[in-house]
């Protein structure tokens, strides 16, 4: 197949965790034979044109025009997105399928499919209802109106747990049998010869401290506000513990002045954002990993954590009750419960058996159900079912049409009135 990827965001550009799924997949299919170009946002100084090992790259700037607010900023990517994949298609010939990863493509999108009949498949991450807890002001029922419009143009839509299958039916009204669950994977090999590195885990914390350890966005809805706030509870039950918080958000003088406000400025490191070699060293250098999300649709860093041999504490929503199963592959706590979080580190801190068995069956469940192999061929499966579901829409609009121009041609006194009688008899019995 000649594949269309759309995304905001690819690898260098990673905002959150969609840059490595499209990355990931994209490699997976170009092994398994496909051809796949990704047309994405280009921030930096990356190349405008890149082939990153076998998938065609390319980044469209917003040139020298500054946005008055995110709408604009998005709009004029999706422009931009079109005038490059138009310009593909003149010179290779057209797509077989769009992959449109959020909200933010669907104009490009809708566009390019209505104008060269190319079948969407469109992949929801997350919600604008469900990282806000709901509709609150009218940026954000736009951004849900546009959500809406991308899986109604949408052949098939992919989602990443069958808690993401539930939100969609509930908010858009979809077609049970529309929305296809097909979860996030990861490369099984990432770890492979990455071993503790005690002169970088000593930058963070001291040899006799348990690093806990949180990775992702400072955003509200990561939770990180409730595991900060376990701390002293932690930090009374295991004195030598210490929180390492790696990643970048709006919250981060926030949760600055919380951590200063509860007496942990020596027991919580702000890391900042971590990536590639640094980001593997410090799963490895971590004692436990924890993810405390108060909404989230899969929680990929939980499958990072279990694959670098960290047990896992996550909160009990989303994709990461999905993944794990309470003190069989992981600990589970109670969403936005501070109590809750600290018993559960408390308890692998104290139980190393636990702890050893957790890890165990966490890392072969990941292997076996997260690899890119099987999520690759489900979402190959996905695009065949959408290509069908197109060809056979053309289908029919191609026969109403022949029967609405030979109806015309008969009532025109071109035809015989033998081909117009059995329409004028179905006519009486309406």
């Amino acid at each position: 197949m000649k594949i269309l990827m759309l995304t905001w965001e690819y690898p260098p550009r990673i905002v959150g965790g969609v840059a490595r799924v499209v990355h990931d997949l994209s490699h997976r299919l170009i092994k398994d034979g496909h051809d796949v170009t990704v047309i994405t946002y280009n921030e930096g100084n990356s190349p405008e044109y890149e082939d990153d090992r076998g998938v065609n790259v390319y980044r469209v700037n917003n040139y020298m025009i500054n946005a008055n607010n995110l709408i604009d900023w998005v709009m004029q990517m999706n422009f931009n997105m079109i005038a490059k994949a138009n310009q593909l298609i003149a010179e290779n010939g057209n797509f077989d399928v769009i992959h449109a990863h959020d909200w933010l493509v669907a104009y490009a999108s809708k566009t390019l499919k209505n104008s060269y009949n190319i079948p969407i498949v469109a992949t929801i991450h997350a919600t604008e209802a469900g990282r806000n807890g709901g509709i609150h002001d009218e940026l954000q029922r736009y951004l849900n109106d546009t959500e809406w419009l991308l899986t109604y143009e949408a052949a098939e839509v992919i989602v990443n747990s069958n808690y993401m299958k539930s939100e969609l039916q509930r908010l858009f009204g979809l077609p049970y049998e529309k929305i296809n669950v097909v979860p996030n994977g990861i490369n099984t090999n990432n770890f492979n010869g990455i071993e503790r590195d005690y002169n970088f885990r000593r930058k963070y914390a001291m040899d006799n401290e348990k690093i806990i350890l949180y990775v992702g966005r400072l955003v509200y809805e990561k939770g990180v506000q409730h595991l900060i706030a376990a701390m002293p509870k932690i930090l009374n039950g295991y004195h030598d513990a210490k929180l390492v918080i790696a990643g970048k958000g709006g919250m981060i003088d926030e949760l600055r002045g919380q951590a200063e406000f509860l007496g942990l400025k020596d027991k919580v490191y702000f890391a900042g954002y971590l990536g590639g070699d640094d980001l593997k060293k410090m799963y490895k250098a971590a004692d436990i990993s924890v993810f405390p999300s108060t909404y989230e649709p899969f929680g990929i860093v939980a499958l990072e954590a279990m694959l670098a041999e960290n047990p896992v504490v996550v909160s009990d929503v989303g994709g990461l009750d999905e993944i794990v199963d309470h003190r069989v592959n992981g600990m589970k706590s109670y969403a936005g419960n501070s109590n809750s979080i600290a018993d559960s580190v408390l308890e692998l801190l104290f139980d190393k058996q636990l702890a050893s068995e957790c890890v165990k069956k966490a890392k072969n469940k990941v292997r076996n159900n997260y690899n890119w192999n099987k999520i690759a061929q489900d979402t190959h499966f996905t695009y065949q079912k959408a290509i069908c579901q197109s060809m056979a829409e053309k289908q029919k609009r191609e026969i109403e049409q022949e029967r609405v121009r030979k109806t015309r041609k008969t009532r025109n006194g071109e035809g015989e009135l033998s081909n117009l009688l059995p329409f004028r008899k179905r006519e009486s019995y309406a």
